[in-house]
């Protein structure tokens, strides 16, 4: 085996709620899979194939640690998901077979530079780094679905300094779970370690340094991170 150049990045790793570690291979997110967020963001909420974009793995912020507030932006929007934890690879996944490639679940953040992503989509020009910049990805602890089963229905929400702002249920989803996960199996061949950020409901909005995030999913779990 050739020589590394310089050491190689740890890996990336979510905690499991049992005390072991997920490792983290892709980042994978769904847009707009809840019809009320889709509108509120000026777009027709009529179903389509779900469509995604990408962030880097090292962009998770894990443990509750703070979350700083990235550089070229003034408008940084939270964004509160399901997060799908894939624990066995396929391609061409059938719906009805999907569930069974999923290890588990979480709770997640993604954080948007607002302002350039406007401004990328009216250039049309790609939007990556209004999405996948660091520390972007704020999450919670992966519980496997061998507890908790696949969460299809359950309240999902978002506060910030303590006052809701996102209120929804996972039942609104447009696209749920199995249909997510076929549909991206047909565009690349997924892997354990792979994580699915499924969409956010209504509610949307900017945060400043100084803020509190705090989120929930149903019999999922938690997360909580300060903006410094």
């Amino acid at each position: 085996m050739a020589e590394f150049v310089f050491p190689p990045p740890a890996p990336v790793t979510v905690p499991v709620s049992d005390g072991r570690a997920f490792p983290v291979r892709r980042i994978f997110c769904v847009g707009r899979n809840y019809a009320a967020h889709a509108r509120e963001m000026g777009n027709d909420p009529t179903r389509e194939p779900p469509f995604f974009f990408t962030k880097p793995a090292d962009a998770l912020v894990t443990e509750g640690k703070d979350t700083p507030y990235p550089s070229e932006t003034k408008n940084l929007h939270y964004e509160i998901e399901l997060v799908v934890a894939i624990g066995k690879g396929g391609r061409n996944i059938a719906p009805a077979e999907a569930l069974g490639h999923v290890f588990g679940y979480s709770i997640g953040v993604d954080l948007t530079r607002r302002d350039l992503q406007d401004e990328a989509k009216g250039m049309r020009r790609p939007w990556d780094l209004s999405k996948g910049f660091d520390a972007s990805a704020p999450i919670g602890s992966i519980v496997p679905a061998s507890e908790i089963g696949h969460p299809a229905a359950g309240r999902i929400s978002l506060s910030v300094n303590g006052q809701v702002r996102q209120d929804g249920d996972l039942a609104d989803q447009i696209w749920p779970v199995p249909d997510i996960v076929a549909t991206l199996s047909k565009f690349v061949a997924l892997a354990p370690g792979d994580l699915i950020f499924t969409g956010t409901p209504e509610g949307v909005g900017a945060i400043v340094q100084g803020d509190v995030v705090e989120g929930e999913i149903a019999g999922v779990g938690t997360l909580k991170t300060k903006i410094i």
